[in-house]
């Protein structure tokens, strides 16, 4: 069995092991398992509406997860989805405000241009940190994460806030109709032909460029890039501008499709799924994709479990922690090997 094949095979083997672990919890806690998983079923797939949701749901998770696996291909951690996420769509919808008797088609480019620069600038800050003074990345793109989200909850509780709604809910002003890609369900050819165009250009970059092979000496082997010439620093700067770029990218494409407003703390998990996202996908670009719809699926039907069964929404969320949880662990436990060659004992 070739190296690929196997990680492809452990990684179905650990969402198998998932699901099992997940089933034997919920029958200890009493539910109906079979009822359960036929609820994911339906709700990911067979329902009306089901398959849309599940894509959906995956599209963020997508392209978040597209710059996961650019920052690990230079060997960074990018754990800062969720702020870049957020600022990127407050960035849009600044724009999208501030400027709504505009053309709608320049309104929502400049509002797609500004999320990407608002996504870049909060990763590279991070970024700097890490290539200039050696500081954990983990910690930086945490923290920064976390004030994204105090920056969300300030300009739809303040500025940005709706003065007509009721209270219950700190939401933004509803962007113009004319302003939206997408109806309310979140899918349309110009968000699929977007997605996979971004998708296709994140795999020739990686695969098919100078800077994509750069990117992976880098992320192997630090010392011996530099000793080849490659400005390491350059580098990784790069890989957390385009990874940041995406995220941005997300929070623009969610606030001019589906969520046509900004609510505070909307969808709070996909920044931290779309590292799972990543893992699952085995860090290439495809495998991502599958991942991502894969994930995209269970978001649908955690959604839709409590129309047919008593199931509370926060229990399915229990099988993505066990798929985080397991696939993390054998991801670190590769990283962790002790090198066998004289190659791998100077990456390490």
């Amino acid at each position: 069995m070739t190296g690929g094949l196997q990680r492809v095979v452990s990684t179905l083997v650990l969402v198998g092991v998932s699901f099992c672990l997940t089933a034997l919890i919920l029958w200890i806690s009493g539910y109906s398992v079979g009822e359960v998983f036929s609820g994911i079923i339906q709700g990911s797939v067979t329902a009306t509406g089901a398959a849309t949701s599940s894509i959906r749901w995956s599209i963020p998770l997508l392209l978040i997860g597209l710059g996961v696996v650019i920052g690990f291909r230079a060997g960074f951690f990018n754990i800062g989805g969720q702020g870049q996420f957020y600022v990127g769509a407050c960035s849009a919808l600044a724009v999208s405000l501030g400027w709504s008797g505009g053309p709608a088609l320049l309104v929502v480019l400049c509002g797609t241009l500004a999320a990407i620069g608002a996504g870049t600038a909060w990763s590279l800050l991070p970024g700097y940190l890490r290539v200039r003074f050696g500081t954990d990345e983990v910690l930086t793109t945490l923290m920064m994460s976390f004030i994204g989200t105090l920056v969300l909850q300030y300009l739809t509780a303040g500025p940005m806030r709706n003065p007509s709604g009721t209270g219950q809910t700190a939401a933004s002003e509803r962007i113009p109709e004319g302003f939206r890609i997408t109806d309310s369900s979140g899918v349309s050819p110009t968000v699929l032909v977007l997605v996979g165009g971004v998708a296709v250009l994140v795999w020739l970059l990686l695969e098919r460029t100078r800077f994509g092979l750069a990117m992976t000496l880098v992320g192997r082997n630090p010392t011996m890039a530099r000793w080849q010439g490659i400005d390491v620093r350059r580098v990784g700067l790069g890989a957390f501008a385009l990874s940041g770029a995406l995220a941005g990218l997300a929070g623009a494409v969610e606030l001019y499709g589906p969520g046509a407003r900004l609510v505070t703390g909307f969808s709070p998990e996909v920044g931290f799924t779309a590292v799972v996202v990543a893992l699952v996908g085995l860090l290439s670009v495809w495998g991502t994709v599958v991942s991502a719809v894969f994930f995209g699926g269970l978001q649908s039907a955690i959604l839709f479990l409590p129309i047919v069964t008593d199931l509370p929404p926060p229990a399915l969320v229990l099988l993505h922690g066990m798929v985080a949880f397991l696939v993390t662990v054998r991801f670190r436990a590769i990283r962790l090997r002790p090198a066998t060659s004289a190659e791998e004992a100077l990456a390490d």
